[in-house]
């Protein structure tokens, strides 16, 4: 008898599943959802950067027509704990942050007092009958003037601004430098952005008949939120339910802990009613976290031919007024680790300084920390190449870890394994697709008729899919690695996976299923996926760090095989035979080489459910859960060119081509792989070339408080991107898959500097800082006509 052909999903470019709801508007999010009884919450928020709360009077507020409630801090004093970190480095000071503020405020924004009223616009009218008397101090916005001395100071037990102090390296630097033909040093600054999420945070607050309570939250992390509100609000855990509907985009600022997320709660529970709230743009700018904001000065030294010899890293990570949740980890773990990059610098010294500032805290967004490391290694090269008057790539080929050297540990530091990789393949198939000698001839060609194309190039890795739990610990992470997965098979044979990953417009709906499927054959259209309820979900830790395949997926795969493995013992003893002898594809159960008559999948979960013919000991039922930790990270990488035209007398920059390889392990599903490449590249030439946070250094007021004023790219500023794939397995995970939603915004700023600067190195600038806006290159365009040295 011939055996059916097995059913192959993986790797198949199939269209997300989930899309069909949201382009004909059936997706329903936070804010779409109304309660009986539903009351509305506002928030005051301190119009200074830094001052003392001298008094705050309610009584005209609490009077307004249809408000049930107004408290001040002083008010919450004792009803509920303050804000803590869940990822605290080892030495970190962490300033105590209240709910709401009580004695002080500390950046434009904070919470100051809290209205409840009937509907959102008469709560926003009593916010604006509170009277506040402040005192206003000096603020400080920047990382280097906080840490200068006489600085204001933040916090009384964070001395010199600064929380947390962290050293990486290996090899002997000094040693390098004094053997080195040249030593060059860099200032490099990665700016400040906000992470423009299509749908800004809302949360309603929902009490129970039975005493529980649910609160609907865009959370990239339900079950974290879950054990944060219920420790915070001092709610026990199993009377909180966490659903997380459909997100209009996470990018990591959806996955800390913010004081609306406890106000909501606390406030629904004393009140005994459903509260919401819905965060305007402008309040969404200066209240969810901002992201980056460091400044970097490098050092590196090398020789003649470009062969680099060692790298020293100063960093300056500026995380706000405060340590939200993964703040000490940022600039110190996730951006020095990973200074060296794709290069072999055996002498690499780095030292992290974590400061304090009057601005709104900043945290994860999309790569967080591995941008700004990766940024490091980048310029480094490039500024080699530059100094050296080489070409870009082969310098890059003179440093790049080779093939053979995987697994490989970075200047044989303690904390980064590289597991899988092939470097010198990716940039082989990018000179390819990209024509880079062509358009090098081009762009010298049209250099001598006064045009100024220019040749990005950027390589890249990191590491993704934090794990495992054991080594988290060691970091100071308050979370562990694995991730869960439950697959559920009905007695009809359909299969329903609740995962602890949660998406916030990945495609998980597709993309788990396809793992799904490949390991039970049976066909996509029979699996159902469920996340983001902490009441159907068993447990989970989300999505972030770009772990939802290589951990949740894993974790999908393995539980799959265990169903597998129970149904094959089902069907040998319902087909007499040794289970060894029983193959599975397609949906069938056979014995090859006989004329036994298959059983299909569906038959084994009937008789499952049924339980006449299980073997001997064997529970009813084809359901399984696996909390699978894996035993590494994946470290994706690529290599990412740009070709583009600067015009000198305006400034502007007009990408005409930029092409993406990109190793990302096995590909699950191209087209949505392909789909996270873009995203990513979008957002990271969205850095270099237009958005930036300002602030007022004088007064600390945010300069960049709406879409006004903060510049998102639109269609018409987004290139034709070419994206293609090579597959170097990881060695960490049943699936070999490696990351792909960070690796978009780590590879295209410094490959649209590198772009930029190439197209400029006719007037000789040789430096310029992010975002590369057409006054900035203008700018610098007149004084290097005027003669002044960049």
């Amino acid at each position: 008898m011939t055996e059916a052909a097995a059913i192959r999903y993986m790797g198949q470019p199939l269209r997300r599943r989930e899309d069909f709801k949201f382009i004909t508007g059936k997706g329903r999010y936070t804010d779409d959802m109304k309660s009986p009884g539903m009351l509305h919450m506002a928030i005051l928020r301190s119009p200074h950067a830094h001052a003392v709360i001298k008094h705050v009077d309610l009584s005209t507020a609490q009077s307004a027509p249809g408000v049930h409630l107004v408290l001040s801090g002083a008010d919450l004093v004792g009803k509920m704990g303050s804000i803590e970190p869940n990822w605290v480095i080892p030495g970190t000071k962490v300033p105590d942050r209240p709910v709401v503020a009580v004695d002080r405020v500390r950046f434009v924004g904070e919470c100051v007092a809290v209205v409840v009223a009937e509907t959102q616009a008469l709560a926003h009218d009593a916010v604006g009958l509170i009277e506040v008397d402040y005192e206003t101090l000096p603020a400080v916005i920047d990382e280097e003037a906080a840490i200068r001395e006489g600085a204001p100071q933040l916090h009384d037990n964070v001395p010199k601004n600064i929380t947390t102090l962290y050293k990486i390296g290996g090899g002997d630097y000094k040693k390098a430098a004094s053997e080195a033909d040249h030593v060059i040093k860099l200032r490099v600054i990665n700016n400040r952005l906000i992470p423009t999420c299509m749908e800004t945070r809302s949360i309603l607050a929902e009490p129970n008949v039975d005493g529980t309570l649910t609160v609907n939250i865009q959370s990239q992390v339900p079950h974290m939120h879950r054990r944060w509100i219920a420790d915070t609000v001092r709610i026990p855990e199993h009377q909180l339910r966490i659903v997380a509907p459909d997100i209009g985009g996470g990018f990591g600022a959806k996955m800390h802990l913010y004081p609306e997320e406890l106000l909501c709660p606390y406030l629904a529970r004393q009140l005994g009613v459903p509260v919401k709230w819905w965060e305007s743009r402008s309040e969404s700018h200066q209240s969810t976290n901002h992201g980056r904001a460091h400044t970097e000065t490098i050092e590196v030294a090398f020789r003649n031919d470009g062969k680099i010899l060692g790298l020293r890293v100063e960093t300056l990570g500026n995380v706000g007024a405060y340590l939200s949740n993964m703040a000490s980890g940022g600039p110190t773990v996730n951006t020095v680790n990973f200074g060296t990059g794709t290069y072999k610098i055996d002498n690499y010294e780095a030292f992290s300084r974590v400061v304090v500032t009057n601005t709104v805290p900043v945290d994860a967004y999309r790569g967080y920390g591995r941008p700004e490391g990766g940024y490091i290694a980048e310029r480094a090269i490039d500024a080699v190449a530059r100094h050296l008057k080489l070409d870009q790539v082969e310098v890059r080929k003179r440093n790049f870890i080779q093939r053979a050297d995987f697994p490989h540990r970075p200047y044989n530091g303690p904390a980064v394994i590289y597991d899988s990789g092939n470097y010198q393949g990716l940039l082989a198939k990018a000179l390819e697709v990209f024509k880079y000698d062509e358009r090098i001839a081009e762009r010298d060609q049209l250099r001598s008729q006064g045009r100024y194309r220019g040749i990005g190039v950027a390589a890249y890795t990191h590491m993704c899919g934090m794990a495992p739990s054991r080594r988290l610990s060691l970091m100071g992470f308050n979370r562990g690695g694995w991730e869960s997965a439950r697959v559920s098979i009905d007695s009809s044979g359909r299969a329903t996976i609740f995962s602890g990953s949660m998406s916030q417009g990945h495609g998980h709906n597709t993309s788990l299923a396809q793992i799904a499927a490949d390991v039970l054959q049976i066909p996509i259209e029979s699996i159902d996926i469920v996340q983001g309820d902490t009441r159907q979900v068993q447990a989970g830790h989300g999505t972030f760090n770009s772990r939802s395949m290589a951990v949740g997926g894993s974790s999908v795969h393995v539980t799959s095989q265990r169903i597998v493995a129970k149904a094959r013992k089902i069907a040998a003893s319902m087909l007499e035979v040794d289970e060894k002898d029983v193959s599975y594809r397609a949906g069938e159960f056979s014995v090859p080489g006989t004329d036994i008559a298959p059983l299909s999948f569906g038959k084994i979960a009937r008789m499952a459910y049924v339980g006449h013919k299980l073997p001997d000991g064997m529970e009813p039922g084809l359901d399984e859960t696996t909390f699978y930790d894996p035993a590494g990270m994946g470290s994706p990488s690529g290599i990412h060119m740009a070709y583009i035209e600067v015009d000198p007398e305006t400034g502007m920059v007009d990408i005409l081509d930029y092409v993406a390889v990109d190793d990302v392990g096995t590909i699950i599903n191209p087209l949505l792989a392909a789909g996270q490449i873009h995203g990513g590249v979008v957002q990271g030439i969205a850095q270099a070339l237009y958005e930036e946070v300002s602030y007022d250094p004088d007064t600390g007021q945010l300069m960049t408080g709406s879409l006004l004023d903060y510049a998102v790219p639109r269609a018409e500023h987004v290139p034709n991107i070419r994206s293609s794939f090579q597959e170097t397995p990881s060695p960490t995970n049943p699936i070999g898959v490696k990351g792909v939603g960070e690796s978009g915004s780590i590879a295209a700023p410094p490959c649209m500097v590198h772009a930029v600067l190439d197209a400029l190195s006719p007037f000789e600038i040789l430096h310029l800082d992010m975002p590369m806006t057409p006054p900035r290159i203008w700018s610098a365009v007149q004084q290097a006509r005027a003669g002044v040295t960049q």
